[in-house]
């Protein structure tokens, strides 16, 4: 039989994603209360089990201590040096993350289904008998610190930290950042306090991803089902009040800089509002993707940047919209003047069909490979675990908006969010 081949000459045809058939996560509850979220994908014989354990920033009282104290888990247990744990995991092929945020800390084990009855005992330890030797955590402070003063000589860093605190208010958990005095103000006994009070099974989630065996929830139980909380902290999310900078316009002067950061945006929802997937959309036509309205102006027009973008950031209590580049120094005025001038053309000229069609494609396709495995839909369902209770038709009703949103819905939409006089600026360099 002839095989046929494509025509190279001719582009395939455009297909439109209007719904995906996504399944709710099976969910389940250990003997002592955690709940367990299974997604149940992939073909092969690995697992990745993820911790999310709402001990992130905000729930400090002390500046880093939920960044030590998450770093330092795997930097020793009452019965393991911190070598073992690394070395342990490593003969098995198995890999440990742990990422400390803004409202929670992730904690992932990777491993190969038949090594998991090895190596969650271990997991186990890390997570419940963290021992936070001195030694260990002077090193990892000593880096830290020298890492910290080396950031704070980039203007990027400057712009960004500057511009969180702009936004929510120096104090607040989503605007706070570290000085170098913070880090001298550290020491064990801190952190192995702020570990009782929120790593315990009141306070975590378990996220169960991949082409994992039928016997998972009852090694879940065996190894993390039977500890019992004696805090009486479960998941307190206790609100903070935003203090916004009476300065809408900062400007931080770094001598002998060639560049400037740029931040711009402002305090929004988050993805509990309505309103969140058609901003997201409507920033994406603004700064979104490679082809976005400031990546036409600002890189390809006038040369004054190698990239520029704009997007959403939606934590579980805010949420904020944010511009960010790097330009000349030389011509930071003229692309803060272009930026504004790209901001106020969304809210008075309706965007061309074209163009609107241009995004709806790529924002599908974008999503498309954003849920490509079974750690990547982990990863979509986990961040939207706060916002709603059903995974699947939160995600075909994105689908749904991004395919009917109109013109004359994203002109109305820029007109209520998008009046410059409400937006703050943070400028380094």
């Amino acid at each position: 039989m002839e095989m046929k081949h494509p025509d190279r000459k001719q582009q395939p045809d455009l297909q439109t994603v209007d719904r995906v058939t996504l399944i709710n996560p099976s969910e389940f509850i250990l003997d002592n209360g955690i709940p367990v979220y299974c997604i149940r994908a992939g073909t092969q014989e690995v697992t990745r089990i993820e911790f999310v354990i709402a001990a992130g920033t905000w729930m400090q009282t002390q500046k880093l201590v939920a960044y030590f104290t998450s770093k330092m888990l795997t930097e020793g247990t009452k019965s393991r040096s911190g070598s073992e744990i690394y070395d342990f995991f490593d003969s098995y092929g198995a890999y440990i993350s742990c990422e400390p945020e803004k409202d929670y800390v992730y904690l992932a084990l990777y491993s190969l289904n038949k090594h998991l009855d090895k190596l969650l005992p271990v997991l186990a330890e890390i997570l419940f008998e963290a021992s936070f030797p001195t030694q260990q955590l002077s090193v990892l402070m000593a880096k830290a610190k020298q890492d910290h003063i080396v950031s704070m000589q980039k203007v990027n860093y400057l712009a960004k930290v500057n511009f969180a605190a702009q936004l929510f208010g120096k104090d607040h958990p989503y605007g706070q950042h570290a000085s170098d005095e913070d880090f001298d103000l550290i020491d064990a006994s801190t952190l192995a306090d702020f570990h009782k009070k929120y790593y315990h099974p009141g306070n975590f989630r378990i996220i169960v991803s991949g082409n994992y065996h039928e016997n998972i929830l009852k090694q879940l139980n065996l190894f993390f089902g039977i500890t019992i909380s004696d805090s009486s902290v479960a998941d307190d999310f206790s609100q903070f009040e935003i203090n916004s900078s009476g300065e809408k316009k900062i400007f931080i002067p770094k001598e002998n800089a060639l560049q400037s950061a740029i931040r711009l945006g402002k305090v929004m929802m988050n993805k509990s509002h309505p309103d969140f997937a058609p901003c997201f959309i409507l920033c994406t036509v603004l700064g979104g993707y490679f082809g976005s309205r400031l990546m036409t102006n600002i890189r390809e027009d006038k040369g004054y940047s190698y990239g520029i973008g704009a997007g959403m950031v939606s934590f579980r209590s805010e949420g904020f919209m944010y511009i960010a580049s790097e330009v000349g120094a030389d011509v930071r005025k003229q692309a803060l003047k272009e930026i504004y001038k790209e901001i106020s053309k969304l809210t008075v000229e309706p965007v061309t069909d074209y163009e609107l069609d241009l995004v709806k494609k790529y924002l599908a396709g974008s999503f498309m490979r954003s849920i490509d495995g079974p750690f990547a839909l982990a990863d979509k369902f986990v961040s939207v675990i706060d916002h709603t209770g059903d995974f699947a038709s939160y995600y075909n009703h994105y689908l749904e908006v991004l395919q009917h949103i109109t013109a004359a819905e994203l002109l109305e939409l820029a007109g209520k969010y998008f009046s410059q006089e409400t937006f703050y600026e943070t400028v380094a360099g």
